[in-house]
């Protein structure tokens, strides 16, 4: 038999999640296994999507269904694949646990394939040991046997097998080896009767390994301890760790006799990998180092940022130029309107182009390097050390991992606090995420440390060292308030306990650095631009319509930049400064344009400024080193934006969280501003 073609869509998300959607009425295949074994790797190279893979547990929010064709026999077969969450036991303590389970018991669902690490089995296999509990129609997929073969990890498969009472299929899901014997002995369990009673046998052999619908804590352990106790006797002599050994006829009878002692220990020793992975998670997770090292690391990833975003920005500026140039034309050609004619292009075009020559080049520099940090198993240990952080102010760890998926977009992090169980916990996570700027604000993060902290008014990136510093700085410091109003959240609205949070360190894996470039920009970076670029369209004919309707001697825009004055001087800001920001709300982008276009006095957004003529524009409205340090202050916290705010009311249940969510950032900024000015007029 062989895999044909592939087709698949996004299912519900854990909360919404009821059943699959099946309308051809396919036999459905669900994939389970715990986190970081490879299993959504396996459901991308079944059903040919692309659904994104990390080298880190805890990170799966939704389910993702897509069907498999496979040829058997001559005819083709259609299977409906569901992704289930990554889970370590069957103990339906979190969402993703009982979801998983819920989905396991289906009578709909046809076949299981437990997915296991072939290099880790001790760790792995007690989770299969409670699916076949739960479901006997189990098919074992025996995945990341490259990295068990490199381990010097010995498996036989088919004692394995036997021991289990299930096939069992050793798989490389990256390379594709063993998919189609993986998908030949799926088809062959559904299809069985004697697959069938053995399913039934299993089920019963294996019952009291389950834990019941709602344990206790001890009942909890002591179904995971029979786990360990039985899957440590099914891997006694089927799993064993080959040594090196003389391959002369004189040494045969002593190297057999050393096989055979090796093949009878149940217990694999530490690997070389192992050891060096923990060699180097005593720099990447100690004390005294882990800290030093990510500010070290977050500094690189923006000096790479700084000195690699700003060429590239500036030729999109000049190819969007010349296309809207082309643009104009072409209207003035078929007779446009001018009002419209400048509309669409001064307003509408021009915007768009803003938000694309700022977010891109940057966008696909960091999200490539954040997916390499990812890929290579450092993320992992960076939320391990900030669990620490998070339990001590009274949250979940798991808030951690929502943090990071916030530098990348906001919506993404509030996403993924789905995976938070305690829901004040998530709720605070919610509330808090955006006060973590996403990569929306970092083009103007950038623009003003480079220009009025580390380039002195020179050129634009000329101190690019300094601002890699200064930024990672301010990311530290954004993450510290997260962490301070996370505590005040914890003590006040979410009082309870704090949940626990489990998570198996993975181990270093080599990237793949072509795969991580094509899926960080298809992923990551295209979908976050064209998200922004939906909003930023129509927000560019708001703007430009702000910026030509006469009122009160000049237009909407200046009307609202001297009426939001007096209260912006305050805070060291300006009406201008505070109008950019409001008029803003639909994409963090184009705040500063914005801002340019009330500086100038232009009836559209300004176009392509270089460093010293920005520099020129702001110094000329009054800019001191004090007016940047408080718009870099309140780009850090201030309202989240549009698509943020929408995110939150569905994830959050309530227009009321919303509004909370926006008014708690800002809150937080205006404070830290009336303290920098008290603080600057106190020193003079």
């Amino acid at each position: 038999m062989g895999l044909t073609s592939f087709s698949g869509g996004r299912g519900a998300s854990l909360r919404e999640f009821s059943a699959v959607q099946n309308p051809e009425n396919l036999p459905v295949i669900a994939l389970a296994g715990k986190a970081n074994v490879g299993k959504s790797t396996v459901f991308n190279a079944l059903t040919g999507m692309k659904q994104h893979t990390g080298n880190w547990s805890g990170k799966t929010v939704s389910l993702a269904s897509g069907v498999c064709r496979a040829n058997a026999g001559g005819a083709e077969r259609k299977l409906l694949l569901v992704d289930l969450p990554g889970c370590r036991s069957l103990d339906p303590a979190s969402p993703e646990e009982r979801i998983a389970r819920d989905q396991l018991k289906r009578a709909s669902t046809a076949a299981v394939i437990a997915v296991v690490n072939a290099a880790e089995l001790e760790a792995s296999l007690p989770l299969a040991l409670q699916i076949m509990a739960l479901t006997g129609r189990v098919v074992i997929c025996l995945n990341l046997m490259d990295e068990a073969e490199r381990a010097g990890v010995g498996i036989d498969v088919q004692m394995l097998s036997e021991r289990l009472g299930v096939p069992v299929i050793p798989c490389s899901a990256r390379s594709g080896r063993g998919l189609a014997a993986l998908v030949e002995a799926v088809l062959a369990v559904m299809d069985s009767e004697a697959a069938a009673q053995r399913a039934l046998e299993n089920a019963e052999r294996f019952r009291a390994l389950l834990p019941p619908e709602s344990p206790s804590d001890d009942e909890s352990e002591s179904a995971a301890i029979a786990c360990h106790r039985e899957a440590s006797r099914i891997l006694n002599g089927a799993v064993w760790r080959k040594t090196a050994v003389r391959g002369d006829k004189a040494h045969g009878a002593a190297n057999e006799k050393k096989r055979g002692k090796e093949r009878g220990k149940a217990h694999i020793r530490p690997t070389e990998g192992k050891a060096l992975t923990e060699r180097l998670d005593r720099l990447a997770a100690g004390k005294l180092t882990a800290f030093p090292i990510m500010f070290l690391l977050l500094m690189l990833v923006f000096y790479i940022t700084i000195i690699g975003a700003n060429r590239p920005s500036e030729l999109l500026f000049s190819a969007f130029s010349r296309l809207e140039g082309l643009l104009y034309a072409l209207l003035d050609a078929i007779r446009a309107a001018p009002w419209l004619r400048d509309a669409l292009t001064l307003g509408m075009f021009r915007t768009l182009a803003w938000v694309v020559s700022v977010m891109l080049p940057p966008m696909a520099i960091f999200f490539p390097l954040f997916t390499l940090a990812e890929d290579l198993g450092y993320l992992p240990r960076a939320a391990f050390c900030l669990d620490r952080c998070f339990h001590a102010c009274g949250s979940c760890g798991k808030q951690a991992l929502t943090i990071s998926m916030g530098f990348g977009c906001n919506a993404a992090g509030v996403v993924g606090c789905r995976i938070i169980p305690n829901r004040g916990e998530r709720l605070a996570a919610i509330l808090t995420n955006s006060l973590v700027p996403c990569n929306g604000r970092f083009p103007m993060l950038i623009t003003l440390v480079s220009l009025f902290i580390a380039g002195n008014g020179g050129a634009l990136g000329a101190a690019p060292v300094l601002s890699a510093a200064v930024l990672a700085a301010l990311i530290t410091f954004s993450v510290a308030v997260t962490l301070a109003v996370t505590k005040l959240l914890s003590k006040t609205l979410f009082r309870g306990e704090s949940t626990l949070f489990l998570m198996e360190m993975p181990p270093y894996r080599p990237p793949k650095i072509v795969q991580t470039l094509i899926r960080s920009m298809l992923d990551r970076t295209l979908h976050v631009l064209a998200r922004a670029a939906a909003v930023a369209a129509p927000a560019g004919l708001i703007i430009y319509a702000a910026a030509n309707i006469p009122a009160g001697g000049g237009t909407l825009l200046s009307s609202l930049c001297a009426f939001l004055d007096p209260f912006a001087r305050l805070f060291a800001l300006d009406g201008a400064i505070l109008a950019a920001f409001i008029l803003g709300f639909p994409a963090n982008e184009i705040v500063l344009p914005i801002l340019l276009m009330a500086y100038t006095g232009g009836g559209a957004l300004a176009e392509a400024a270089g460093g010293a003529e920005l520099f020129s524009i702001l110094s000329a409205n009054g800019w001191t080193r004090l007016t940047c340090l408080a718009v870099i202050i309140f780009t850090l916290f201030h309202w989240p934006c549009s698509t943020t705010c929408l995110t939150i009311k569905k994830e959050a249940g309530g227009i009321k969280w919303m509004l909370l969510a926006i008014a708690l950032p800002t809150a937080v900024g205006l404070a830290l501003l009336a303290a920098v000015k008290a603080l600057a007029g106190m020193i003079g």
